[in-house]
């Protein structure tokens, strides 16, 4: 199967690119923990259908040391004994964030409050911008039909 779409190949989105990717470099290097970066750029990926970030999400945090188990539930998070309480704060805000055409209408107050219970102002902003950068990325992959499977984990760093 091939994509669409080579948008390395297009010269505007080529450039369009290099700053989408290097604003995907700076959320990574942020002050928001590294797992749950993963986690929610998995449960934004499984929300929108996006095969290929699902591919590229579980392999890098499977590289990182996060459990199969853990990568399993992430689905099932609610229900799940496996994730801390900022990392459930992370998913549900993550989830509200995502499903905007849902009826959600974006970040209910009780979700920004649990959120704001374990991450301070600086990673708000950055989680905030890291469920934002994966629904756009998403996007462009969906449109593209990006296929999925063939992901090494540090292809993109």
């Amino acid at each position: 199967m091939d994509a669409r779409l080579d948008y390395f190949s297009s010269p505007t989105a080529g450039k369009a690119l290099k700053y989408v990717m290097s604003a995907g470099r700076t959320i990574k290097e942020s002050p928001l923990p590294a797992a749950t970066q993963e986690l929610v750029a998995l449960r934004v990926s499984q929300i929108n259908g996006c095969a290929v970030c699902l591919d590229m999400h579980t392999k890098e945090a499977a590289a990182a040391g996060e459990s199969a188990v853990r990568l399993h539930l992430v689905a099932a998070w609610r229900e799940a004994t496996v994730f801390t309480e900022a990392e459930r704060a992370a998913l549900e805000f993550a989830e509200e964030a995502t499903r905007v055409a849902d009826g959600a209408g974006g970040i209910d107050d009780a979700v920004w409050a649990r959120a704001a219970e374990h991450y301070d102002e600086e990673q708000l902003t950055v989680l905030a911008l890291h469920v934002s950068f994966m629904n756009m990325a998403n996007r462009l992959n969906i449109i593209a039909q990006q296929p999925a499977g063939d992901y090494v984990p540090g292809q993109f760093h």
